[in-house]
C-alpha cells in the first residue's frame, strides 16, 4: 500500500454511499447480536444443558471482550489503517459467529462469544474513524444521522428477529440460526468493503498500551468470576482469593498507567482524568446506568419464556415497545442535549426507574401478566433510555478539557460495556439464586416472579442513584467529537 492510497486526518477522501453502507453493516451486526442473543438465551440453555452461570457468561463474555478491545483496537486503526482493521474485525466476526453456531456445548459457546466480542471490538471503533476521515464536516452530520438510524433499526430488529429465528427453527437449527445469519451478511460486506472503503489513518506513532488493556480486562474478569459462579461455588476461600486477585491486578493497572503517563506515553487510561469532577461522576453514572440494561433483558427473557411459557417470538413482541420507546425519544434527546443535557439524563434515569416500579407491580403477584401491562411498562423504560443513553458520553465530555476529550470519550465508551458486564454478573446472579432458593422441585411462575421482582427493585434503586450522581455532571452536552 502506498502513502498516496491512504487518507490522513484532514485530507477527506470522498466516500460513496456503498462505503457508508459497509461500515454501518458492522455497527448493525454488533448491536443486533447483543439483543438477539438475549431473546434466544433460554433456548440456548435448554439445548446445550447450560446452567445459570453459563447462561450469564454467554452474554457477559461478549460485552466484556468488546469493552476490553475498544480503545486499543481504535488506536490500531489509527496507526495501521482503519479499513484494514475494520476488514480484519469483520472477517473475525464472521468466523467466530460460525463457531458459535457450531458450538456443541456451553463451554465452547462462551469462548467463541468472547472471541466474537473481541472481533466486534476490533471492528466497531473503526466506524467513527472512517466516517470522520472520509466526510467533510458538512456531510458528516448526515453520515452520523444514518448511524443513529441503523442503531434504532437494530434495536427494533433484534428482539423480533431473535424470536422469529428461534421459533422458525430453519433447517432444524433452532437458536443456531441467530449466529449463522451473520455469515452471509459478513461475506457481502467484505466483498463490498474491499472495493468501496477508503483507507485512512491518523499517522500517530504512539506505542500501544497492550499490557494496560490486558491488566484491566484480567482484573475485571477475576472480579466477575466468583460473582457469576456464586451458585456453583458458594463463597469459600477460592472466591475471596479471586476477588482479591482482581483488586490487586486493577491496582497494578493504575500504577502501570501512571508510569506510562509520566513518561509521556499513551496509556489506555490516564489516572489524572479521575481528578476531573465531571469525568469521575460520569464513570459512576455510566456503570450504574448501563449496569441495569443487559441484566434486565436477560432476566426478563428468562422470566417470560421459562416462567410464563411464552415463545421466543412472543418474548420479542413483549420487548419491542422498549425499542420503540427508545427510538421515539432519542431524536429529542440529541436535539436538546446542547441546552439541557443534564436534565435529560436525570429525566431519563428517573423514567427508567419508574418503569421498573410499574413492571414490579405487574409481575409481583405471581400471575401471568397480559401483553399490554407488560408493554406499557417497557414502553416507559424505552422512553427513558432514549432520553439519556445517546447523550451520556457527550454530557460528561462537556466538563473535560478539550485536550483530554478523546481519551476520556474512549474510556467512557469502554466503561459502558464493562458496566453492562458487571450488571449481568451481579443482578443475573441475584435472579438465578432467587429462583433456585425459592423453588421446590421445578421452578414455578411464582418463583420467577419473585426473583424478577427483586431484580426490578434493586435496579430501580440503582437508576435513582444514577440520577443523583448525574446532578454533578455539566448542564449541557459537548458537540459530538
Amino acid at each position: 500500500m502506498t502513502a498516496s492510497s491512504i487518507s490522513q486526518e484532514g485530507a477527506r477522501a470522498p466516500v460513496g454511499s456503498m462505503a457508508l453502507v459497509v461500515v454501518l453493516f458492522g455497527s448493525f451486526m454488533d448491536l443486533l447480536d447483543a439483543t438477539i442473543v438475549t431473546v434466544a438465551a433460554p433456548a440456548m440453555a435448554r439445548d446445550l444443558r447450560a446452567d445459570d452461570a453459563q447462561l450469564q457468561w454467554t452474554i457477559a463474555a461478549y460485552v466484556l471482550a468488546l469493552g476490553a478491545g475498544l480503545i486499543t483496537c481504535g488506536r490500531l486503526g489509527d496507526q495501521y489503517g482503519r479499513k484494514r482493521m475494520f476488514m480484519i474485525g469483520l472477517a473475525g466476526f464472521m468466523l467466530t459467529s460460525a463457531l458459535c453456531a457450531l458450538a456443541p456445548g456451553p463451554e465452547m459457546l462462551i469462548g467463541m462469544r468472547a472471541a466474537q466480542g473481541l472481533m466486534a471490538g476490533v471492528m466497531v471503533p473503526q466506524v467513527f474513524g472512517i466516517i470522520r476521515a472520509s466526510f467533510a464536516p458538512g456531510e458528516r452530520a448526515k453520515a452520523f444521522g444514518a448511524y443513529g438510524a441503523v442503531q434504532g433499526l437494530a434495536a427494533v430488529a433484534g428482539p423480533l428477529l431473535g424470536g422469529l429465528l428461534v421459533d422458525g427453527d430453519l433447517f432444524g437449527l433452532g437458536w443456531r440460526t441467530i449466529f449463522w445469519i451473520n455469515v452471509p451478511v459478513s461475506i457481502a460486506a467484505l466483498v463490498m468493503g474491499a472495493r468501496a472503503l477508503p483507507e485512512s489513518r491518523s499517522g500517530s506513532s504512539a506505542r500501544l498500551d497492550v499490557a494496560g488493556a490486558l491488566l484491566a480486562a484480567s482484573g475485571i474478569l477475576l472480579l466477575l468470576l466468583p460473582i457469576i459462579q456464586t451458585q456453583a461455588w458458594g463463597w469459600g476461600w477460592a472466591s475471596y482469593a479471586l476477588l482479591g486477585g482482581g483488586i490487586v491486578l486493577l491496582a497494578i493497572f493504575l500504577v502501570h498507567e501512571r508510569r506510562l503517563t509520566g513518561r509521556g506515553s499513551a496509556p489506555v487510561f490516564d489516572p489524572a482524568l479521575l481528578r476531573i469532577r465531571a469525568f469521575a461522576g460520569g464513570l459512576g453514572a455510566s456503570v450504574l446506568f448501563f449496569g441495569g440494561l443487559g441484566s434486565f433483558f436477560l432476566t426478563l427473557s428468562v422470566y417470560l419464556q421459562n416462567g410464563t411459557h411464552r415463545t421466543a417470538w412472543e418474548t420479542g413482541l413483549v420487548i419491542l415497545p422498549y425499542a420503540l420507546g427508545s427510538i421515539t425519544t432519542s431524536g429529542l434527546g440529541v436535539a436538546l442535549a446542547a441546552k439541557a443535557g443534564r436534565a435529560l439524563l436525570i429525566s431519563g434515569s428517573v423514567t427508567i426507574a419508574a418503569s421498573q416500579f410499574v413492571l414490579w407491580t405487574v409481575v409481583r403477584d405471581g400471575d401471568d401478566p397480559g401483553y399490554w401491562p407488560l408493554a406499557l411498562a417497557l414502553l416507559i423504560g424505552g422512553l427513558g433510555l432514549g432520553l439519556a443513553a445517546p447523550i451520556l458520553v457527550n454530557v460528561v465530555l462537556a466538563g473535560v478539557p478539550g485536550r483530554d476529550a478523546g481519551a476520556a470519550g474512549g474510556v467512557l465508551s469502554t466503561v459502558n460495556q464493562i458496566g453492562g458486564a458487571i450488571g449481568i454478573a451481579a443482578l443475573g446472579t441475584i435472579f438465578f439464586s432467587g429462583v433456585g432458593e425459592s423453588a421446590t422441585g421445578a421452578p414455578r411462575l411464582d418463583d420467577y416472579a419473585d426473583a424478577l421482582s427483586t431484580v426490578l427493585v434493586i435496579s430501580g434503586a440503582l437508576y435513582v442513584v444514577a440520577a443523583l450522581v448525574m446532578m454533578a455532571l455539566p448542564r449541557a452536552a459537548a458537540e459530538p467529537r
